[in-house]
């Protein structure tokens, strides 16, 4: 029987959290920032929280979690 493996990508983007959601941080706000405006750029920052509805799909990918 196959081991199942965690999707890498996954785990390095996506973190759970003591409740048992998960966040991850907004994507987007990394490079060319000179054109996005301020209040733009301002909801960008933190992190965000995973829908219910992508648990399911989460849990598949970090079964090991």
């Amino acid at each position: 029987m196959l081991k199942i493996k965690t999707h890498r990508g996954a785990s390095k983007r996506i973190k759970i959290t003591g409740n048992g959601s998960y966040k991850h941080k907004q994507s987007h706000a990394r490079h060319i920032l000179t054109k996005k405006t301020t209040k733009r750029k301002r909801h960008l920052r933190g992190l965000k929280f995973v829908k219910k509805c992508q648990f399911k799909l989460i849990e598949q990918m970090l079964p090991n979690f």
